[in-house]
């Protein structure tokens, strides 16, 4: 499953040669070949030799299918309910269980050295690749230094080709033959190069980092990179719960934390046992509305948006971790019809206009969009959910 936006992290390396060569952070576009000889300048300015650069860029070529892939994104249109059922089968359940007794040891060394719960590396290894199975064939070299020359998102691309040359320098990246994910991501558990630098891990013990061929080495990188992030060592994620009928709604959503003892005050419940961190804060997520699915995300939930930034992938990958984990299938309840794709741009459209900042008018259901429609929705005098539909849509 190829995630629509890259990590945010970047490496030590990463910032030092952005830093380094903030005279060239801005240039995109242009003729490509031209764009391509500023890289190579720019390589040899950081202290490249000119020959490794020349050899390490000599057959890069600008790839339109990375173009397409990164400007199609429908998938994300699909509600959680549609878009879960879409990512996870009962055969992708069944392979993380078998492939959780193939490696536990490696999974136990992971929850020892870093506190990640093997579900939540199981969850992202499924949606990533299939378990391995599908790593993308698009050739790395070529994605990075295309999407760095696209003017779209360069700041968050052009570091990583000075990576993959840092990689190329150490005899583990070949520009001709690498390839992985449109957007530059390599491996089991599709890392970026920068990542690699920081976080890969020699998990098999043959003296290499290969990431695309030994599941202990991309594991143990991906525990690593988590870390990383932020995870909080041996502490919950996130716990499918019931609401009241009624309660004040706009305190839902990623921007509100509350005790947990606050939000059973409320009547939230956990739907089965008991509280998995009654010490620790936690958000509702109400990805549907009041009347649909309803989950408190602990800490924890936050280092997911530091790996993806796609709020129904995110909420996907931690819900199917906790399926992995043995957990129920969610309680899908009775949710308030959405909006279509049209519905949803009219609607960015309408909120743009009112001064919120939706980010681009592409109909998903976005971090932005939620945000506004939940202030509109306040204002409104209506249930405050962030959970758009027509009704809100008439009113504005």
């Amino acid at each position: 499953m190829k995630r629509p936006l890259i990590t945010k992290a970047l490496t030590t390396f990463a910032l030092t040669a952005t830093l380094a060569t903030a005279s060239y952070a801005a240039e995109c576009g242009g003729g490509f070949n031209g764009f391509v000889k500023g890289l190579r300048q720019e390589a040899q300015s950081m202290g490249y030799d000119a020959g490794l650069t020349k050899r390490f860029f000599a057959n890069v070529a600008q790839d339109q299918k990375v173009l397409a892939a990164d400007r199609r994104q429908g998938v994300f249109q699909k509600n959680f309910t549609e878009f879960s059922r879409h990512l996870i089968s009962q055969n992708r359940i069944n392979t993380g269980k078998k492939k959780a007794q193939q490696y536990s040891a490696i999974f136990d060394r992971i929850e020892r050295e870093y506190g990640v719960s093997r579900g939540v590396l199981l969850a992202f290894w499924a949606f990533e690749t299939d378990y391995g199975g599908y790593q993308g064939d698009f050739n790395t070299l070529n994605a990075l230094v295309t999407l760095s020359h696209d003017c779209r998102r360069p700041e968050l691309f052009r570091p990583q080709v000075f990576a993959a040359l840092e990689l190329y320098a150490r005899g583990e990246f070949d520009p001709n033959r690498t390839t992985g994910a449109w957007a530059g991501e390599i491996g089991m558990v599709q890392m970026l190069p920068a990542d690699i630098i920081e976080n890969g891990v020699d998990g098999d013990g043959d003296g290499k980092v290969s990431l695309k061929t030994s599941a202990p080495d991309a594991l143990l990188s991906g525990g690593k990179m988590l870390s990383h992030l932020g995870w909080r060592a041996g502490e919950p994620w996130l716990q499918e719960v019931t609401v009241p009928a009624e309660m004040d709604w706009s305190l839902s959503g990623t921007a509100k934390a509350l005790p947990i003892s606050k939000w059973q005050a409320m009547g939230v419940q956990p739907r089965s046992g008991a509280w998995q961190a009654k010490g620790l804060n936690g958000k509702l997520i109400l990805p549907q509305g009041r009347k649909g699915p309803a989950f408190i995300a602990y800490p924890n939930f936050d280092v997911y948006f530091e790996w993806n930034q796609s709020f129904t992938y995110v909420l996907t990958a931690a819900y199917f971790g906790t399926r992995l984990m043995g957990g129920p299938v969610f309680d899908g309840g009775a949710p308030e019809q959405g909006l279509s794709g049209p519905q949803m741009k009219q609607l960015q459209k309408k909120l743009a206009a009112r001064g919120h900042d939706v980010g681009k008018i592409d109909g998903i259901l976005g971090a932005g969009t939620r945000a506004a429609t939940q202030a509109e929705q306040k204002r409104l005098g209506l249930p405050a959910d962030a959970w758009p539909t027509a009704k809100l849509l008439n009113a504005l």
